[in-house]
C-alpha cells in the first residue's frame, strides 16, 4: 500500500513538473517583442552541408521578418561548424538572411560556438552596451531555456520563436524538459 503510495505520488509530481514546464515554454514562445531592439541574436542549427535544417530555416525566417520591419536593429548569426556541416551554422544564417532582404552589412558572424551556452556567450562579443535590448530567435521549444541562459549572463532578452518542425515536436520536447532539469540543477548547484 505505502509503495503503490509513494508511486502514484512520485507519477504526479512528475506530471505537475512537465506540465509546469510545459507552460513555461508556451509563455516564452508567446512573448512580445520590443520594436527597434538594439540586438538579434540567432541560435544556430544544424546545417546539412551548406543548407539549413528546417529548424534552422524557421529561425532565420523568424529573424528576417523582425530585421526588415525594425531597420536599426543588428543581426548577430551564431553558430559554429560541426564535423558533419560544410559550413558554419552563423554563415548559413547570415546567407538565408541575406537572400530574404536583410543587408549583409548589419549581420555579425560569431562562429565558434558549440552549445546554446556559448552562442550567447561569444555574441556578446558584439555588444557594446550590457543594458541594451536584444532578442533571442529560436524555435519556440527552445526558447524559455535560451532566454534563461542568456538572463543568467547578464543579458537583458526577451525571446522571439521559430515554428518548430512537425515531425520533431514530440521529441525536442522531451528532450527540453530534460536540458532543462539539466540547466536548473546547474543553476541550483552554483
Amino acid at each position: 500500500m505505502y509503495v503503490k503510495f509513494t508511486l502514484y505520488l512520485l507519477i504526479g509530481l512528475a506530471v505537475l513538473y512537465v506540465l509546469f514546464l510545459q507552460f513555461k515554454i508556451y509563455q516564452h514562445s508567446h512573448q512580445e517583442q520590443p520594436d527597434q531592439a538594439d540586438y538579434l541574436i540567432i541560435l544556430g542549427a544544424r546545417v546539412k552541408g551548406e543548407k539549413p535544417s528546417l529548424s534552422l530555416q524557421y529561425r532565420i525566417d523568424a529573424a528576417a521578418e523582425y530585421l526588415l520591419k525594425n531597420e536599426q536593429t543588428i543581426a548577430i548569426a551564431s553558430g559554429g561548424q560541426g564535423p558533419d556541416e560544410g559550413i558554419s551554422e552563423a554563415l548559413a544564417i547570415q546567407r538565408g538572411l541575406v537572400l530574404l532582404g536583410v543587408e549583409e552589412e548589419r549581420i555579425y558572424l560569431e562562429d565558434r560556438s558549440t552549445s546554446t551556452y556559448e552562442n550567447l556567450q561569444y555574441s556578446k562579443e558584439f555588444i557594446d552596451d550590457s543594458n541594451s535590448k536584444g532578442i533571442v530567435v529560436s524555435n519556440s521549444f527552445h526558447l524559455y531555456r535560451a532566454v534563461l541562459m542568456a538572463e543568467e549572463q547578464g543579458m537583458n532578452v526577451t525571446g522571439l520563436p521559430g515554428k518548430t518542425p512537425k515531425i520533431s515536436v514530440v521529441q525536442m520536447h522531451v528532450r527540453e524538459y530534460a536540458a532543462l532539469t539539466k540547466l536548473y540543477l546547474d543553476l541550483l548547484l552554483k
